[in-house]
């Protein structure tokens, strides 16, 4: 019986030596210390041997048992520093190679564009102001020469916010354009004033390649002594040339707009036929690019200004236009459609 525990013993750390795979340990421990292992039958069996015998086997039994168990602890002990040490290697960092840069955003098409604006009136002294996207109905529309019976209400007055007065009115909504800050400015500042205000802003549209419900909007102002049309043609003259290049004519006409008098449109020389006629500009061979004007009178009464002393030009502009023209995008929807393959472009 001691020669087949002698046996055992050789045979299971020959086996164990060889092992290097967690795996192969636990079979190992099932096949030599499980409950159907030679090992356990042979205790199994010491009770059908004389006494002394049963005390020589089960004894060498027990200590092949401990001996065994030894084993396979430091045997699992050395497997895993083996495999900690594998997987080391498998992700060792080569410090000498050079690093990976990281992924890096971009500026949205229509913010790249609103900043190009701005800077290039800041250029000009212009200063850059920020108003709130829900307006009080007297700033977008009373303050700006635009009564509650105005023609122009049928476009902008949209999108109204649930809240109530006393009297059942009410008098806030999504501003449907930035010149609310016109008033806003001139309410806490004398004269001179020179200011863009850049936001979004919100209309109740019918969705199609040149009209969106939320765009973005530039509006600017100037006030002072002396300010006339001619002011406003220079500063909107030089604006164009730095946006679409120094070659760009302009042409001024009037137009109607309710918070100027008088009211212009101002269009610049087709640059992609060069003023011949093509399908950009409809065979007329000038694109419109934004409205403006003198700002009226009544307009500068609200704000306490004396229309006999000062006057002023305004204008708005729509960003996304301009990305449009300047780049030849077709249509406005895909601004705002997330879809990388036309963000990634700019």
């Amino acid at each position: 019986m001691k020669d087949k525990l002698d046996e055992l013993r050789s045979k299971a750390i020959s086996e164990l030596d060889s092992i290097d795979a967690p795996s192969d340990l636990d079979s190992w421990r099932v096949r030599y210390l499980g409950r159907k292992s030679a090992l356990t039958q042979v205790l199994r069996g010491l009770a059908t041997l004389p006494l002394e015998e049963k005390r020589s086997v089960g004894a060498a039994a027990n200590e092949l048992r401990a001996f065994l168990e030894k084993s396979l602890a430091l045997k699992e002990e050395s497997v895993r520093e083996s495999e900690v040490a594998r997987s080391i290697e498998r992700g060792r960092l080569d410090v000498t190679l050079p690093g990976r840069p990281p992924a890096l955003g971009r500026l949205h098409p229509a913010t790249q564009m609103l900043r190009h604006i701005c800077d290039i009136f800041l250029s000009m002294g212009f200063e850059v102001v920020e108003g709130p996207d829900v307006e009080w109905e007297y700033y977008n529309f009373d303050a700006l020469n635009i009564p509650p019976d105005h023609p122009a209400r049928d476009m902008w007055d949209t999108l109204w916010i649930d809240f109530e007065t006393e009297d059942g009115q009410r008098p806030m909504l999504l501003r449907t354009h930035t010149s609310p800050m016109q008033i806003r400015v001139m309410e806490s500042r004398l004269p001179p004033v020179r200011v863009i205000v850049p936001g979004k802003v919100y209309r109740y549209e019918a969705t199609d390649a040149t009209h969106e419900a939320i765009f973005y909007q530039i509006e600017g102002f100037a006030v002072d002594r002396n300010i006339t049309l001619a002011d406003l043609k220079g500063t909107l003259f030089e604006f164009a040339k730095q946006l679409f290049g120094e070659e760009r004519k302009v042409r001024f006409r009037c137009d109607y707009f309710p918070f100027v008098e008088p009211g212009v449109e101002m269009a610049i020389d087709c640059f992609a036929c060069n003023g011949a006629g093509c399908s950009l500009c409809s065979g007329s061979g000038w694109i419109e690019i934004l409205g403006a004007g003198m700002v009226h009178p009544d307009v500068l009464r609200r704000v306490n200004y004396d229309p006999e002393v000062y006057t002023g030009f305004a204008f708005g502009l729509g960003v996304e236009r301009m990305s449009m023209l300047k780049y030849g995008i077709e249509d406005i929807r895909l601004f705002y459609s997330n879809d990388l393959r036309f963000l990634r472009q700019f």
